[in-house]
């Protein structure tokens, strides 16, 4: 699990090597704050099936609902200064791309592009983007100009620079040709590889396929049938660091 120093500059032009959030840290918060929702929701369910609610109760439900999903985190953002219940679980924070505190307008953004980012594409969108962007964005940081940050840090684990072949894939690995394979497509699946144990399931399985998809047209020859995407990629990661040192 990767974190990357975020390119803010503060008002005054002076350079912060801050440490942007993991993806691993930003889905615990996320988890933390989606159980509170999700208590929150069910407790209304609750309360609105035990009441007879006319046109207008069913109207003011509605909007309750609303408020949940969607005023949560922009109220909390904005009101909080970029932080949830889960960022400050988790020490996390969301500031502009200066390195202010964010409003309304990013928090409403953010939150907004969420569809995009978690419910329309099951979160890929959000590992994708902010696999292949600088500062780890997804894409509602991307529109509303935002970074999440770490707050506190403890010692950093060390991430690996090298890979091994996969078992019984040595031949293959040795017999890659990698001359369509730069510097950038080599760290889109270094990214993956060292980020993928952190990912939830279902997403790791998506973004492999699609990562290795990628990755397939641009060497020769293609994967041995039955091999897994992720396996294919690691056997890509080893031949490149093999043929680099």
């Amino acid at each position: 699990m990767e974190t990357r120093p975020a390119s803010v500059v503060i008002p005054e032009a002076v350079p912060l090597d801050l440490e942007t959030a993991s993806i691993g840290s930003r889905f615990l918060g996320l988890l933390i704050d989606w159980s509170i929702q999700g208590v929150l929701l069910i407790v209304l369910l609750i309360i609105v099936s035990n009441a007879s609610l006319g046109g207008l109760g069913t109207t003011i439900t509605f909007i309750l609902i609303f408020l949940i999903i969607w005023g949560y985190p922009i109220a909390l953002e904005t009101l909080w200064r970029g932080r949830t219940i889960g960022k400050v679980a988790l020490g996390l924070r969301v500031v502009t791309k200066e390195g202010g505190q964010i409003g309304f307008r990013h928090a409403a953004i953010r939150s907004a592009l969420g569809i995009v980012d978690f419910i329309l594409t099951s979160g890929a969108c959000a590992v994708i983007c902010v696999l292949l962007t600088k500062d780890n964005q997804r894409l509602g940081d991307l529109a509303a100009g935002t970074l999440v940050l770490r707050e506190r840090t403890g010692l950093r684990r060390p991430t690996p620079t090298t890979f091994a072949a996969p078992s019984g894939l040595d031949e293959y690995t040795e017999s890659l040709d990698l001359a369509g394979l730069g510097p950038a497509e080599y760290g889109l699946v270094r990214s993956f590889l060292i980020r993928a144990p952190s990912l939830p399931p279902p997403v790791r399985a998506r973004l492999a396929a699609q990562v290795g998809e990628t990755i397939a047209k641009r060497v020769q020859p293609p994967p041995p049938p039955g091999v897994p995407a992720e396996v294919f990629l690691a056997s890509v990661a080893a031949a490149y660091r093999n043929r680099s040192t």
